[in-house]
């Protein structure tokens, strides 16, 4: 994924999910497509372990959109849905990202050369 040039916003979703799986794939997914049509939205990415602990990470342009998306009617019915049914826990942050760099395999520079403080 690629994002634009910091700074942006970082919401930092961690859960650990219930037992309960019904409606949870189709909710997350709909979710993901709405957020992508959000005003500000930048991307994207998600990982869940075996034992049930996620991390989401989206990132947007500014905390208005953040605040926006969160009170989108769709989104705060999902959101109630998660407490009552699909997580025994979740945790929310949000960061301003002010540098980001990346690595690949097989490049010539290093990571630790990509970053230099002001």
């Amino acid at each position: 994924m690629q994002t634009p040039p910091p700074p942006y916003y970082a919401v930092i979703f961690t859960s650990q999910r219930t037992a309960v799986d019904e409606g949870y794939g189709d909710t997350a997914e709909r979710m993901v497509a709405l957020a992508a049509e959000q005003p500000g939205y930048l991307g994207v990415q998600s990982a869940r372990g075996a034992d049930g602990l996620g991390i989401t990470v989206s990132y947007w342009r500014s905390l208005e959109d953040i605040a926006a998306w969160r009170k989108h009617a769709e989104h705060t019915d999902a959101r109630n849905d998660g407490r009552a049914r699909w997580y025994r826990h979740y945790e929310t942050r949000i960061t301003k990202v002010e540098r980001a760099y990346a690595w690949e395999a097989g490049s010539e520079q290093a990571p630790a050369e990509a970053f230099r403080p002001d």
